[in-house]
């Protein structure tokens, strides 16, 4: 079929045509957003789940509905290695700036603007990739004592305060959460605490890999207290269907039932593979209905691209060592990956695999589900591995 025509759009975050199975956290965020600004008590939320489920499409939809109610919306995603203050101050500048343009008196956001000058000034001396060179001004003594948490909370408090006077809410959309650094995010959690004891309508809306949870708990002990944790993950059968069925019957094309068999069983209903398979299905298929033989083919044509890039990219980062225990991983069904099976595979110690699993984690290829227990982040990458490593290296 024409490829002109093609609706399904895979990509890294690429909105699909038809967001399905998506609305009850939707509006969980829209009723939580219009609790804070309306002053009642309500937690932030933090989105996890593994690569592909649809986390930052997600994110991103939240935002601009938020954005189109009326919200400040602060939309960034936290690279590695890269700090907190480095990453919030050039957002948090275009946030109060907004804030300054709503139309109501008061001239909070102007302060704000100024205790985060103060706030720009200490961070570039202790945290050396904050570059920021515009003159804010300052206001001595508020949010200027180099203390990342102290001076995180004042800056907070004011923000929150500008927003609270225009009867609005500053929204933090923070995507790849995770690589945030353990105790910036404590800080964080803890600023976001007292706005939230302060009633004052700051709120983080974030997402990250399922180590997520733990690390906000690691954080801070009263982290649970404070945000919800939706679990995004693949679609339910009757949603994974219509992600693909409604995009195409706006273009008067239909599948066989045993098409959507096919592609349900091969990408395991995880949102971003439903859009590789819609995508090479109408690329196979030459008229409409799409059958089980078009599916067939587009597998074939699937797996071999998510192989040259979806895959690949994540494989390359790793070393020699890296991929050997993953390929161990591999070798064991999900249910009993347990550190020690996999340490028994590679003929080693646990102990002295447990570095390479600690790096791993980093990365964020693999996660802990429970003590002892690991799976990957990204679904299907046992296969890939497999495929790109028929054999245990030695």
């Amino acid at each position: 079929m024409d490829p002109r025509t093609n609706p399904y759009a895979p990509g890294a975050g690429t909105q699909p045509p038809e967001l399905a199975g998506r609305d009850e956290i939707i509006e969980r965020a829209a009723i939580a957003l219009d609790r804070f600004r309306n002053g009642l008590a309500a937690r932030s939320l933090l989105l996890v789940g593994l690569r592909g489920v649809g986390k930052t499409v997600l994110l991103t939809r939240i935002a601009q509905e938020s954005e189109a109610r009326g919200f400040v919306v602060v939309s960034m995603e936290a690279p590695e290695k890269r700090s907190l203050p480095a990453l919030l101050i050039p957002h948090l500048r275009s946030a109060l700036l907004k804030l300054d343009r709503v139309a109501a008196a008061g001239n909070l956001a102007q302060q704000a603007l100024k205790v985060l000058g103060g706030f720009v000034n200490a961070m570039k001396v202790k945290y050396r990739d904050v570059e920021f060179g515009i003159d804010l001004g300052t206001t001595p003594g508020v949010a200027d004592s180099g203390d990342l948490e102290h001076d995180l909370i004042e800056l907070f408090l004011e923000v929150g305060k500008a927003a609270k006077e225009k009867h609005t809410a500053v929204v933090f959309f923070i995507d790849e959460l995770q690589y945030v650094a353990e105790d910036e995010f404590a800080s964080l959690i803890t600023a976001l605490h007292r706005c939230a004891q302060a009633a004052l309508p700051i709120v983080l809306i974030g997402a990250g890999l399922p180590q997520l949870v733990g690390r906000a708990g690691r954080a801070k002990s009263y982290a649970e207290r404070m945000f919800e944790f939706p679990e995004i993950g693949p679609l339910a059968d009757a949603d994974a269907r219509k992600a693909l069925v409604a995009p195409a019957r706006e273009r008067n094309v239909r599948y066989e039932d045993g098409a959507l068999q096919e592609i349900l069983s091969q990408t395991q209903a995880y949102p971003y593979f439903l859009q590789e398979w819609g995508k090479h299905c109408w690329h196979c298929a030459r008229q409409s209905p799409i059958t089980r033989e078009d599916a067939v083919s587009a597998t074939e044509l699937a797996i071999a691209e998510l192989d040259a890039s979806f895959f690949r990219v994540r494989f390359d980062r790793l070393t020699p060592v890296e991929r050997k225990y993953l390929r161990a991983m591999a070798e064991l069904p999900p249910e009993t990956r347990r550190s020690g099976d996999i340490a028994h595979i590679l003929g080693k110690e646990v102990q002295s695999v447990a570095p390479t699993r600690a790096t791993l984690i980093g990365k964020g290829m693999i996660y802990s589900p429970s003590h002892g227990d690991n799976s990957f982040t990204v679904p299907l990458f046992d296969g890939y591995l497999k495929r790109v490593m028929p054999v245990l290296p030695e």
